[in-house]
């Protein structure tokens, strides 16, 4: 057995006035309780991916990771029922003259319960066959009284001939039809927080941006996205779902894991408003850091612009005309085309430098 290694942490009377807190002995993170006029101290670090316990909150008389909200008792160091297994390490504490100590040899062993991996979290391999196309309607509507889109009808114009004259596989994913949560700010709490799968995704089984994910990183080779102009931006749809998409950009930044590899991203930018090349060049830029390529031309784009006040005669002019499902036909030959050279191996890899990207480090600070 180790020698004991007793530490001071602090003023009983101080250290009772919280009933969880953080307390750090020099490198070990201890989650510290009193509850019942009695103090116990387990390991402040999450079985699951290192959240910091001490900052959750207690739960009756269980510790509450604030990063996912796993649960340890906050004496024996084991999950909730059910997941016993889960343990995390637990210290011996004594009070002498007023002050309380931490034994940090006393540690019990660490102990994880065998949890099995998300679907989505198995090894991004394309499999062979044809080109594959997702399109993403990102227009919203009532659905009980579903209207004309000139965005859905672009994109399903593109879709159609994809299919049809250029025998590849589709699938159309409507946001609209889909029941998901908005993004709950996971890397707010910490980049380390904001997990792949998407932490949503894997604690909510009724959550279906999954079919999204699904698509994007294990399916498709070209998503083509479709939004309406909404005061002057992409729609609230887009939105919501770029914002879940966080874990995927942040996987680049914490892990240097790509899961858009070989991928083609093109647009369908409709609207009664102005402003294309805003919406565009903020769809390009996010698509971009995911790590997709562009073909040449990579939008088309229709507006009727800020002075007209006429949506039905925009309407009208999208449903007949032959010009624009034309160029929705050529957008998607184009990015087709570019994602044959991807997959084929057609364009060369190269090693990814940190510096000028998101979370970059330069080596030009002074460090410590």
């Amino acid at each position: 057995m180790p020698d004991n290694q007793w530490t001071d942490v602090g003023a009983v009377e101080a250290l009772r006035q919280q009933p969880l807190q953080e307390i750090q002995c020099g490198k070990t993170r201890i989650a510290l309780t009193y509850k019942d006029g009695t103090f116990s101290a387990i390991s402040g670090v999450c079985n699951h991916v290192g959240g910091p316990l001490g900052k959750g909150r207690l739960d009756g008389d269980y510790v509450v990771c604030p990063w996912h909200y796993w649960k340890f008792h906050h004496a024996t160091g084991q999950g909730e029922a059910g997941y016993e297994a889960d343990q995390v390490p637990v210290y011996t504490t004594k009070i002498e003259q007023g002050r309380l100590y931490i034994d940090l040899s006393s540690a019990t062993k660490r102990k994880k319960q065998p949890h099995s991996p998300h679907p989505l979290a198995r090894p991004v391999v394309r499999q062979p066959g044809p080109i594959r196309v997702v399109g993403i309607s990102t227009t919203a509507m009532t659905a009980d009284h579903p209207r004309y889109s000139t965005s859905d009808a672009l994109l399903d114009a593109a879709l159609d001939y994809a299919r049809t004259a250029l025998k590849l596989e589709t699938q159309c994913i409507r946001l609209r039809e889909l029941n998901f949560r908005a993004c709950e700010g996971f890397y707010s709490k910490a980049a380390q927080a904001c997990t792949w799968p998407c932490s949503i995704t894997q604690m909510d089984p009724t959550d279906q941006l999954d079919r999204v994910y699904e698509a994007i990183v294990h399916w498709a080779d070209v998503i083509l996205v479709s939004t309406p102009i909404r005061w002057g931006n992409a729609s609230s749809l887009y939105f919501k779902m770029v914002e879940r998409m966080n874990c995927i950009q942040n996987q680049e930044t914490i892990a240097n894991k790509h899961l858009l590899k070989n991928k083609v991203a093109a647009f369908i930018i409709m609207g009664g408003q102005d402003n294309v090349q805003g919406v565009a060049g903020q769809l390009m830029t996010f698509w971009a850091e995911v790590g997709c390529q562009f073909p040449q031309f990579p939008f088309i784009a229709h507006s009727r612009g800020w002075s007209a006040e006429d949506m039905e005669r925009n309407v009208c002019e999208v449903q007949n005309s032959r010009e624009l499902r034309d160029a929705a036909q050529q957008l998607v030959t184009r990015a087709a085309d570019m994602a044959k050279l991807m997959v084929a191996g057609q364009i060369p890899e190269h090693q990814l430098a940190g510096g000028g990207r998101k979370a970059h480090k330069l080596d030009s600070e002074p460090t410590g």
